[in-house]
């Protein structure tokens, strides 16, 4: 079997660091898009919009779910720059919707608690515009990528589906969470609730009995004839 030499060695050896250090990169250091992640609270009666500027062409996707809060939904509205509606969904929890722009200028999407009379809500939305830029500058050509670069393309595409699934699941904990911390407090008041009524069931019960044991006492007038 044909043995390496010692040039070629350390090429093998350079190439692997090299795929590592890459990929040690795109773990610090995020990657550039159009992504725009948002954690906001939304006040009861109240109604929250935001502006993007997209050019014509271009794909996106507007996902958003309600963290905390009354029935976890939400009212969303997405217009176009002309206010035409593309997309209207009213008390929702939590949805996804893709399209693509039909023209350039700034569009419109918004939340709405105005069905809310006292419960604020907490709402997460991730609004993607465009797709991401390729990781190296060949990677739209016809040559083909190197082995160092086709597996550092792999290991950039597993992180950013290990990123959308890290912030799904720290959604899911956090709405738990929320509900568990309000199930709680409800069991509380229940708790304080029942053994008030305990308290005042048993103080008139001590009363009733001791109406029955007290001496009645009578009195009797004689009538002169």
């Amino acid at each position: 079997m044909p043995r390496l030499g010692s040039a070629q060695r350390w090429a093998v050896a350079a190439g692997r660091w090299g795929c590592r250090l890459l990929a040690l990169l795109l773990l610090l250091v995020p990657a550039p898009g159009g992504a725009s992640e948002i954690t906001f609270e939304l006040p009861d009666n109240a109604k929250q919009c935001f502006y993007e500027d997209i050019t014509q062409g271009t794909k996106c996707t507007l996902e958003f779910q309600v963290i905390t809060g009354g029935h976890y939904d939400v009212d969303c509205r997405l217009e176009d720059p002309d206010g035409n509606v593309l997309y209207k969904e009213m008390k929702k929890q939590y949805d996804s919707f893709t399209f693509t722009a039909s023209k350039n200028g700034t569009y419109k999407f918004c939340f709405s608690n105005e069905f809310s009379t006292f419960t604020h809500k907490t709402v997460y939305f991730d609004f993607q515009v465009g797709e991401d830029p390729p990781l190296f500058p060949s990677e739209n050509r016809v040559s083909a990528l190197t082995q160092m670069e086709s597996a550092c393309v792999s290991i950039h595409e597993a992180l950013k589906s290990v990123i959308d699934y890290q912030t799904h699941f720290r959604l899911r904990e956090a709405q738990g969470r929320s509900r568990a911390e309000d199930l709680n407090t409800r069991v509380a008041y229940w708790s304080v609730g029942e053994a008030l009524i305990l308290l005042v069931v048993s103080i008139g019960q001590v009363f009733l009995l001791k109406s029955f044991f007290s001496d009645k006492r009578t009195t009797t007038t004689r009538v002169g004839s």
